[in-house]
């Protein structure tokens, strides 16, 4: 229980006074979706509220199949939800994904989603917001982590390489490293899996381009002096072309996947961003999920009180 007021339940977060869900884990009749990825959006025939490119993709990943009535929230702009006053601001994590926050009784609620506070090209940057309660993702957040500017990790990977095979996922990863690589390396021919493209499209319908790209052909990218091929992690064992460097993205330090190297972009705040959002948010009150908050109890306990409860 969240100052009675949020409660965590089997399906997810629940704010009694508004009867809804903040990204439930299975069909509810309201639900508040912070972003599309799938831990975080579920089919449900109820009503959705989120972002326009959030129901944009949401929509193609669910098909005929989605019953859901969508309500598009616009960043910024409170609606009511009974007489729970909700504000959507830009996460940063990848496009239309959201921070929510919940206004009841004169207390303000923050629920972070995925976040990140590094600027992004692909997604709208992310805004902090104060708050008295604050519900945070901590994937990272271990002094271990200190992310590396997205900038030099490309160019340290493309300077020394010609071929490379890079996996990463095909919502928000790809769109990111493709944007990059196209405005660093212009010289090199970006391939792109067609089970990406369909993302990359929705990224350039809501204004946010990808980059110089093109769909992958096998003949196209071996004969090319410099390439790229931007894989989905589920092809990504698929492709070994010779000489190819066989990278995989992702905010760990090692890969999941077997590769040659691990390309450390992430589109999780890392420990310092963190910090730095809790200290913004001057939230007195901690709530950590989607990861394990001990280190950010630890390093609080003198000045916030933090509860791990995800």
């Amino acid at each position: 229980m969240i100052n009675n007021f949020l409660t965590k339940t089997s399906a997810g977060l629940y704010c009694q006074s508004g009867d809804f869900y903040l990204d439930p884990k299975r069909a509810v009749d309201h639900a508040l979706v912070s972003h599309a990825h799938g831990d975080h959006a579920v089919r449900t025939p109820g009503t959705v509220y989120c972002t326009a490119p959030t129901k944009s993709f949401m929509q193609y990943r669910f098909g005929e199949k989605s019953r859901a009535t969508y309500s598009i929230v616009e960043y910024e702009i409170p609606f009511y939800i009974k007489d729970v006053k909700i504000t959507y601001f830009p996460a940063g994590h990848i496009l239309g994904s959201a921070q929510i926050l919940l206004e009841h009784n004169d207390i303000r609620y923050l629920y972070t989603g995925d976040f990140k506070v590094q600027p992004d090209a692909t997604c709208e940057q992310f805004c902090f917001v104060e708050c008295d309660h604050l519900i945070t993702e901590t994937t990272f957040a271990s002094p271990e982590y200190n992310h590396p500017e997205p900038e030099e990790e490309i160019r340290n990977l493309l300077e020394e390489n010609k071929k490379v095979i890079i996996g990463a996922y095909v919502l928000g990863k790809s769109q990111r490293i493709s944007q990059l690589i196209s405005s660093q390396f212009p010289e090199f021919n970006l391939f792109i899996h067609p089970e990406t493209i369909v993302y990359h499209r929705f990224y350039e319908e809501h204004g946010f381009p990808t980059g110089d790209w093109k769909p992958y052909g096998k003949v196209a990218f071996e004969r090319s002096e410099k390439s790229v091929y931007i894989v989905p992690p589920s092809y990504f064992r698929r492709y070994n072309h010779g000489n190819a460097l066989r990278v995989f993205a992702t905010g760990w330090k090692r890969s999941f996947y077997s590769c040659d190297r691990v390309l450390q972009i992430s589109d999780h705040a890392d420990w310092p961003g963190v910090l730095e959002m809790v200290k913004r948010t001057k939230a007195k009150n901690v709530y950590t999920v989607h990861g394990n908050g001990s280190h950010l109890k630890e390093y609080l306990k003198d000045s916030v009180e933090v509860k791990i409860i995800g």
